[in-house]
């Protein structure tokens, strides 16, 4: 793991928000891609380094922290149309297993909760490293992605355009570029 023996990475840590994303692409238009990202989460890891199956992941997402760059268009995410965040505010992810692919490469597969339905998301990961920065806090990185279609939460607004397609594509690409530093 990125010149770092994994046993000695072995505890619990906490997402450092200040320095990690939870985004995602969506297709717009039927042309172009709208990015937006989650500024209100939190989360917590468990990696155990000498049986990386038995490592875990837990993240709170405050559903109205999302931000596309677009007060009007944050404003109907946050609507009865998309999310709902009167009666959802946050969205879930529970991590169910693990496992190492091979060099810095990981796979988690969770339970995603959005608008009260959960199914079950796999999150392709890799391991960025770890260090200690000049606080003294013993820090581990990864990036990570997964596909989803919205649909299968129950996120089915949509609008037809003129010229064929719809307004917004079905498949959503997350993102996520985490930083998390183990618990005292």
């Amino acid at each position: 793991m990125a010149n770092t023996e994994l046993s000695t990475l072995t505890g619990d840590y906490t997402i450092d928000t200040a320095h990690s994303t939870i985004g995602f692409t969506v297709r717009h238009a039927m042309v172009t891609n709208v990015k937006g990202k989650f500024l209100d989460f939190s989360g917590s890891l468990h990696l155990d380094g000498s049986e990386p199956s038995a490592s875990t992941a837990s993240i709170d997402v405050k559903m109205d922290s999302i931000d596309t760059g677009s007060a009007d268009r944050d404003g109907h995410l946050k609507s009865a149309d998309f999310f709902k965040i009167e009666e959802f505010p946050t969205m879930t992810f529970r991590s169910t297993s693990a496992e190492a692919l091979g060099d810095d490469d990981y796979r988690i597969t969770g339970d995603l909760t959005i608008l009260g339905t959960t199914k079950s998301i796999t999150i392709d990961l890799e391991f960025n490293g770890a260090a200690k920065d000049p606080f003294g806090n013993e820090r581990v990185g990864f990036e990570g992605k997964a596909q989803i279609l919205r649909s299968e939460w129950g996120l089915t607004w949509n609008a037809a355009l003129e010229t064929g397609g719809v307004l917004i594509s079905d498949k959503i690409k997350l993102n996520f570029d985490i930083s998390a530093i183990r618990n005292a």
